[in-house]
Formats: structure tokens, sequence, C-alpha cells
């Protein structure tokens, strides 16, 4: 087993894997203040919810680093700007905004303190999110063991595992584990356009660790769920509702509709920190577009004509009657999605 360590905080410096250069080249981007960090984020150098959330709270270090010699309403002022830039970095993970309102509250609790009692609260804190998503995450894979069988065929869409994450992963934690206690798994992985996720960081994460896996492009999901070559399909979330309607990578609504056809179980896998109990349905979540240049260029490469228009969302939404449970840290939520998920707010 490979250590894959995404994110690393030491002598004031934020180390992240440079996720835009894999698989053909392995980086590391530094993060020296939080303006960095909100580079990182906005420009995928690290993406994937729950990394996103660690890497803001480290952020958040960053800036009241930054602003530690000024007096104590400067500080505090520009400690909130910062905080304003960083959750407004991506608007459609919610664990990126969880991440900043849990800092947000620290130092507001303990604004009374010098500012280097702040900031050292600031950091405990931002390392027990750190170590919090390591232990979610396994936490996640155990149970999400319990629905893989021997010799399972498991179907994958983005990247869910230790590169979206602080390490370990969430639909690719659950392989993982499937893996590791023998139970002889087979992965096929989309290759998730339009920036490859799939094809540049899932297949190097199965390659790193020796999982049997083939890398398929998105068109050819469909086939292999029409004949029954697929036993279950784990994909992860930016945003749950509190319905169970689920934010994911573009492409999961299309695979959660083709599965419901075909009776193959499909299940989201996401730590609670992903649930916004303020959203009542997946209608209320903002979906990210992104540059058309994600899908008229590859590498940096044209490969659509001058003039093409583009539309390129980020997400969608899969609506939770599609969804066969949410694999989360305190269990399986199975329908009725609102009742269940209600329970653990």
């Amino acid at each position: 087993m490979k250590e894959i360590k995404t994110i690393e905080f030491k002598d004031d410096v934020l180390y992240l894997i440079d996720q835009r250069k894999l698989p053909t080249s392995y980086e590391i981007f530094e993060c020296k203040d939080y303006k960095e960090v909100d580079f990182a984020i906005k420009d995928m150098v690290v993406r994937g919810a729950p990394a996103i959330g660690a890497t803001a709270a480290y952020g958040v270090v960053l800036a009241a680093k930054e602003f530690i010699y000024d007096d104590k309403e400067t500080f505090l002022k520009n400690l909130d700007e910062a905080l304003e830039v960083l959750y407004n970095s991506r608007p459609t993970a919610v664990n990126l905004m969880w991440a900043i309102k849990r800092m947000r509250d620290l130092i507001e609790a303990n604004k009374d303190l010098d500012i280097q009692a702040i900031y050292e609260r600031i950091v405990e804190e931002a390392d027990i999110i750190y170590n919090e998503d390591i232990e979610t995450n396994k936490k996640m894979a155990r149970y999400g063991n319990e629905i893989i069988k021997e010799g399972a065929t498991i179907l994958t869409h983005c990247n869910t595992g230790a590169l979206a994450t602080v390490a370990y992963g969430t639909a690719l934690g659950v392989v993982r584990e499937a893996h590791y206690t023998g139970k002889n798994i087979f992965v096929y992985a989309d290759e998730t356009r339009p920036r490859l996720q799939g094809g540049k960081l899932t297949a190097w994460e199965l390659v790193q660790e020796g999982i049997p896996a083939k890398l398929i492009a998105d068109n050819v999901a469909a086939t292999l769920i029409r004949d029954g070559k697929i036993d279950v399909i784990l994909v992860g979330a930016d945003r749950i509702a509190n319905n169970g309607d689920t934010a994911n990578k573009i492409g999961t609504f299309m695979l959660s509709v083709v599965a419901k056809a075909y009776n193959v179980p499909f299940y989201i896998v996401a730590p609670t920190t992903t649930i916004d109990f303020e959203m009542e349905s997946g209608d209320e979540i903002e979906i990210e577009e992104r540059s058309s240049e994600e899908v008229t260029h590859i590498n940096g490469i044209r490969v659509a004509p001058e003039g093409i228009e583009v539309y390129n969302p980020a997400f969608d939404v899969t609506p939770h009657e599609n969804i066969t449970g949410i694999i989360t840290e305190k269990g399986i939520i199975r329908a009725p999605f609102k009742e269940n998920i209600l329970k653990l707010k």
C-alpha cells in the first residue's frame, strides 16, 4: 500500500500534489499565503470536496500568520476578508463553506484572546479537520465494504480517491478497503470528461496500488451496465441536500438513470460534512460553470473548431430516487432519505 499525501502543512507552507500535472508529472505546489490557496482551489491544483475543505482550513492558517503582527482590530478585519475570499473560491462543494464556517466560528469564540493565542487555536483546528478527514474516510470505507460482494465489478466516476481527500478517499476508499480485504474486485474507471479526472487521477491511483482495473470512455459505461457487467456503482459527492439529492461531477446523473433502468445498485460515498442541512432539494444547488477551454482543448491542444460555443457545467444533480444509499462515516443512509438524513443533524 502506497501512501498518497494530497495535502501536507509544514513550516508555514501548505504543500499540495499538483493534480493538473498528473499522471505525466508528479509535482508539488507550494502555498505560502492564503491568496495562493485561493488560486490552488480555483484552478483545481487541489480538487475533491473533502480536500478542498482541508486546504481552505490551512488557507485560514496562512492568512492568520500573514496578519499576526497587525494590531488586534486590523488582524481580525484582515482575517475576516481572507475568510471571505477563501469561502468564494468555488461555489458547489459544500465542504469548503463548512470548513470556513468552522474556522470563522472558532475565531469568533476566541476573539478576546491575544493574537498569538488565536493563531494557535486556528492551527490546532486546521490540524483537527485534517486528521478527522482521514479517520472519516476509513470509517466510510469499512461501512461501504459491507455492500461489496466477493469478486464484484465496480464502476467509478471522476476521482474520489486519496487525491480528492486528505487521504484514502471516499468512493475509491471503499474500493481500496474491498481490495485490501481480499475480495478480488475489478474496477472500471470512467475517464470523466472534460478534465479527465478518472483517466488522469483515478487510473493513476489504481495503478499505484495495483488494483485490477480498466479505464473506459464515459460513453462505454451504459453498455457495460446494460450487459450486466457492473455489480455496483460508487461515486462521490460535492453537496447533498437534506432530501438526498446529490451534486457530483457532471455525468453522474446520467449514470444513475441507466443504473436505475437496469437495477444496478448506485451508491454515493461522502462524509456527513457534505450534507447541506439548510438545502431542501437539489434544485437549490448552485452549479459551477467552468471555462470553455476545458471542452475545446485537451492538455492545451485545441480539439474543437474556433468559434463554437460551449456549455460546461462542472456538476449535475442526481435525484434521491435514483440513489440506493449514501455511505457515510456514520453508516449507510437509505430511503426515506429526508427522514434518515435529518437524524444525523
